[in-house]
């Protein structure tokens, strides 16, 4: 028994539900509140889509995307040397909960399965879930697996990778449910992605020297902007993609100028946060990351809830 509780704690490490919370689940929520709230769809079924969602969200993310990641920096040597606050991975290696070969032989599972699945779905004209799977296991993969591996490239991770993934999150339920996604629907996929990649920059930031030392090397932007400019805009890339959210606020006035009036509050909120942070600090870097996952889960379900 103390087997079994010691390597389920595990596999709840391993999702790192924090992550999945603050990002997937609230993505959902911005995209199906509106419809609970100012649709004629019944309570039902959209009760089923979002625990429909969230299922393959935490087995995407949670499980696929962690699985991948954690394989692929602990054989490149960053999670051993994270100062893991965090930051590092879910330690499930580093702890000795599950060997590396594991992960590997669930990850590669769970891609055959997905990519089944994938198939039959095209095959009984199921077109929008065969893309989405296919989107989430590019995800996945791309950003951790050779040939690709973007997360050890600047600005290829957030970019092919992350970006993708949480657009058609975010568009996932009115497109399944709706003869036409809204307009709404996309501005809320597009500001959740932009919040996404901003937050993982600055989870970035506490592993540089781990990245730098990495083999091969972790060149995420974060990175790159440290070497190119300095320790101190390790930061810049979190601040550009949250001027970037705040650009989008002007889109949104056109047709949600309640909506937009918030998230530019949120964003100059969060803008603030990021100028006062000290990047060598891990612990001051730490709380800021704190803050924004609370922020983004903010954003997300306010855009959810104000028309």
């Amino acid at each position: 028994m103390k087997q079994i509780a010691y390597h389920l704690r595990g596999s709840l490490k391993l999702l790192r539900m924090i992550a999945v919370l603050s990002s997937s689940m609230v993505t959902i929520l911005s995209s199906l509140l509106p419809l609970y709230l100012y649709s004629n769809l019944d309570t039902i079924t959209l009760t089923f889509m979002f625990l429909f969602l969230t299922s393959a969200a935490i087995l995407f993310h949670g499980v696929l995307t962690h699985v991948f990641n954690d394989y692929t920096d602990h054989l490149s040597g960053t999670d051993t040397k994270s100062p893991a606050i965090l930051s590092g991975g879910s330690r499930v290696i580093q702890d000795g909960i599950f060997p590396p070969e594991l992960l590997w032989k669930i990850g590669k599972v769970l891609s055959c399965i997905f990519l089944l699945l994938a198939v039959l779905f095209f095959l009984t004209s199921q077109i929008k879930l065969s893309v989405l799977i296919l989107v989430g296991i590019w995800a996945a993969v791309s950003y951790s697996l050779p040939p690709f591996r973007f997360s050890y490239r600047p600005f290829l991770g957030e970019w092919l990778s992350l970006f993708p993934a949480f657009l058609f999150l975010g568009i996932a339920g009115p497109w399944l449910l709706l003869d036409q996604i809204p307009i709404w629907a996309y501005q809320n996929a597009v500001v959740n992605a932009l919040v996404c990649m901003a937050w993982v920059m600055v989870h970035h930031i506490p592993d540089m020297e781990a990245d730098r030392e990495a083999v091969p090397p972790k060149r995420t932007s974060v990175v790159w902007f440290a070497e190119q400019f300095g320790q101190s805009t390790a930061k810049l890339p979190a601040i550009i993609y949250f001027l970037l959210t705040g650009c989008t606020a002007i889109w949104i006035a056109y047709t949600r100028p309640l909506a937009a009036m918030m998230l530019a509050v949120l964003v100059l909120l969060v803008a603030w946060l990021l100028i006062r942070m000290n990047t060598r600090d891990a612990y001051d870097v730490t709380k800021v990351e704190k803050y924004l996952l609370l922020i983004a889960m903010l954003i997300a379900l306010g855009l959810g809830v104000i028309p």
